[in-house]
């Protein structure tokens, strides 16, 4: 057994020393036949600029993405050396690689069979950033090495430095130690704390993890390991370590501190995704951004909301027809355009009343009855837990009533309606599958962007478009890289989506958004707001005409509740937008598609039954409504319109001088009460708009035997014809005065 173990052991030792081996040369292969080149200006050229252009191609102002450049002599001295203490000890003493450092790392690296260890210095580093990508490979890191080597041929200690504290990424969208410092404490970096100072050390190794807003105690951790580091240096002293310490840093972010505009940022992320590179390797790579920003929109997008409120906001215009975001803004602690909200009753038109109208399963006046219901042991409860009876779906979306969306909902089916926004981009996960979805319960919900990109589609006919930022990008050399070429997906029927259009034309008119029923042109609009323990914490607002959607969120990012409602000022901020891009023009009404048809209803028949029928020709003028219809499901007709009139039954009685002839009325007709009088007939009353057991009541003469029946009619609206029944049966009384 020991042989067997020492011949394993041999053969192992074998193995590890020819993969050591087989890495070494391949890293000198690399090493002395890479064409990597060192490039002097990438280093100098100290401001990381994104070319970023509008839809005129004019150039954007503020798209520096590092700040402004400090010299070291700016930086406190206890903030160089938190850095180098935590990040590379032996900076001003080793020639730009680490030798320990890397074969430790080397080890580690072969016995796990992977290249998670880096081992760099602040050289390497300050080439990674400006020189290479992020990619983790054995071939990345020997030109990282090469690379560094000529660094510190050109470069003192004390530049090199400077200008890796200028470049270094400390995460949203902060490069550069004084971004990084205006963003996080507001202050420039001469005035940093020596607390402060190792929370921006600590920063650095990973931005997500150690974030000081949303990873505040991970911060502090990594914070109190880098003055530990820099007590074992030396660089600060045993009381100046417990005063650091003990200190509870306040994290004081900026909304100034990063001076590009958040349509500019927006750009940037989706450039991001666009390119497969962080925004650095955008700047360094000299790409050209051409958006779809209109900047009479952006500005007046930026002029619509009161940017003194305490509250974080964003706001997103989209044009109707192209999908071209053409202005955005936003104002928080933290980037607010990726991140995903509840999106409260404001799915209601896109995930349960598109879909049911879709489907055929409703129309817009569709009588829903709003009453306590209770599905799977879950009961929905609209605002102030009040119920209205029945109420049809377009008064039910305009008043943005829950119960009745909860029940459509459960009509359509999850699933189906689901599928309506997976189509348009829309991610649900395994818990999204209950009913509290047709109010915006989802598990994380949907940024401004995605809900906004919804509404769209209705906008336009039905058709999905994903909205960008980006028109085209050009690399340095000017070769087009990407062009935009979104294509239209059909989501909706055009009815569907017109007479979505006309139901939040009534939300906008008579609704929760009814801030907008003054302007003088055709708006949709729907309203929204999520709340927790009746504290509400998202107030939505999205609006749309033939031209521009915009939609309107506000909220806290660390979810501390609002006193704001969707219908206040979110739809404000809307109208402030519409009266500024509107000002010397009025967008068009919608079209009426072909399939959609005007058709008279039976109000009666709606109000008594609850049930839609298409007006017969018989029906009288006032129980006439006008609504509207999609051809694939139009109502039927009462009954049929070469009716026959059946003749009533009729009873009657005389007590103390008074006649009483009763029967069962239909409202739709006209009765007409006959006396039989010396063989001859006298019409005494005629009665209509009568419904249920009906009376004619008359004083009858004492000491007589009379008779009476009743005759039926009904006019054919259609041809000015009247149809008339057969005599009634007829009713004998005689009156005795006693």
């Amino acid at each position: 057994m020991r042989k067997i173990l020492k011949k394993a052991l041999k053969v192992g030792m074998i193995s590890g020393i020819i993969f050591c081996l087989f890495v070494l040369t391949y890293m000198a292969i690399i090493y002395f036949t890479s064409p990597v080149q060192f490039d002097k200006t990438k280093i100098t050229n100290s401001n990381l600029v994104i070319n970023i252009y509008d839809s005129e191609k004019r150039p954007l102002k503020h798209t520096f993405i590092n700040g402004d450049y400090v010299t070291l002599n700016q930086i406190p001295k206890y903030t160089k050396q938190c850095f180098i203490s935590i990040e590379d000890k032996k900076f001003y003493s080793h020639s730009g690689i680490n030798v320990k450092r890397i074969l430790g790392a080397v080890v580690k690296n072969i016995m796990s069979l992977s290249f998670k260890e880096g081992a760099s210095t602040i050289s390497q580093q300050l080439i990674k950033n400006t020189h290479l990508t992020n990619e983790k490979s054995i071939g990345r890191k020997i030109n990282e090495i090469k690379l560094t080597k000529q660094l510190e041929k050109q470069f003192s200690k004390d530049e090199i430095l400077e200008y890796y504290l200028n470049i270094i990424y400390f995460g949203d969208n902060c490069y550069g130690i004084q971004n990084a410092s205006e963003h996080y404490f507001s202050k420039p970096v001469s005035k940093l704390s020596l607390d402060e100072s190792a929370v921006l050390a600590g920063i650095i190794k990973s931005p997500n993890k150690y974030h000081p807003v949303k990873e505040y105690t991970n911060c502090i951790k990594r914070r109190n390991i880098v003055l530990n580091e820099m007590k074992n240096d030396g660089n600060i002293n045993e009381n100046e370590f417990i005063k650091a310490k003990s200190i509870n840093t306040v994290i004081n972010i900026s909304n100034n501190s990063n001076i590009m505009n958040s349509y500019s940022k927006a750009a940037i992320k989706e450039a991001e995704k666009i390119l497969k590179m962080p925004e650095k390797n955008i700047a360094v790579g000299g790409y050209k951004i051409f958006t779809y920003m209109n900047k009479e929109k952006q500005e007046s997008l930026e002029k619509s909301v009161d940017t003194s409120i305490n509250e974080d906001y964003a706001m997103i215009s989209i044009n109707a027809k192209s999908g071209f975001i053409e202005a955005y803004t936003e104002k928080a602690d933290l980037p607010l355009f990726n991140v995903k909200r509840q999106p409260a009753s404001a799915i209601k038109p896109i995930l349960v009343y598109a879909p049911a109208i879709n489907e055929n399963i409703i129309t817009p006046s569709t009588v829903i009855l709003d009453e306590h219901i209770s599905i799977n042991g879950y009961e929905p409860q609209n605002i102030g837990n009040k119920q209205y009876g029945y109420v049809s779906a377009k008064e039910a979306l305009s008043s943005s009533l829950n119960i009745p969306a909860v029940k459509i909902l459960s009509y359509v089916g999850i699933d189906k309606a689901k599928n309506y926004l997976h189509k348009q981009n829309i991610q649900f996960v395994e818990e999204d599958n209950n009913l509290a979805l047709a109010l915006g319960g989802m598990t994380y919900g949907m940024t401004l962007k995605e809900l906004t990109n919804c509404y769209q589609t209705l906008a336009n006919e039905g058709k999905y478009i994903e909205s960008k930022f980006i028109d085209y990008i050009f690399d340095k050399s000017g070769k087009l890289i990407y062009k935009n070429n979104s294509i239209p997906k059909n989501i909706y029927r055009t009815d569907t989506a017109y007479l979505l259009t006309d139901m939040l034309h009534d939300g906008a008119k008579n609704g929760t958004a009814k801030r907008l029923s003054d302007l003088p042109y055709y708006v949709a609009s729907k309203t929204g707001t999520s709340s927790i323990s009746k504290q509400n914490l998202d107030a939505y607002n999205i609006s749309y005409t033939s031209e521009d959607i915009v939609g309107c969120w506000i909220g806290n990012i660390d979810n501390s509740p609002i006193n704001i409602v969707g219908g206040g000022k979110p739809t404000s901020y809307v109208k402030n937008y519409f009266n500024e891009i509107y000002k010397t023009h009025s967008p068009k009404t919608f079209e009426i598609p072909s399939s959609v048809i005007e058709v008279e209803i039976d109000s009666l028949a709606l109000e008594n039954e609850h049930i839609i029928y298409k007006a017969n020709n018989f029906l009288p003028e006032r129980y006439r409504r006008k609504a509207l219809f999609s051809r694939f499901n139009l109502p039927k007709i009462n009954y049929d319109t070469s009716l026959t009139i059946q003749p009533v039954k009729i009873e009657g009685k005389v007590l103390n001088g008074v006649t009483t002839i009763s029967f069962d009325a239909n409202a739709y007709y006209e009765y007409e009460l006959y006396e039989i009088k010396n063989d001859s007939e006298v019409l005494l009353q005629t009665v209509s708009n009568k419904k249920g057991i009906t009376k004619f009541t008359f004083l009858q003469q004492p000491n007589s035997v009379c008779k009476y029946y009743v005759k039926t009619k009904a006019k054919n609206y259609s041809t000015g014809d009247i149809l008339e029944s057969e005599k009634s049966n007829i009713v004998e009384l005689f009156y005795n005065e006693q």
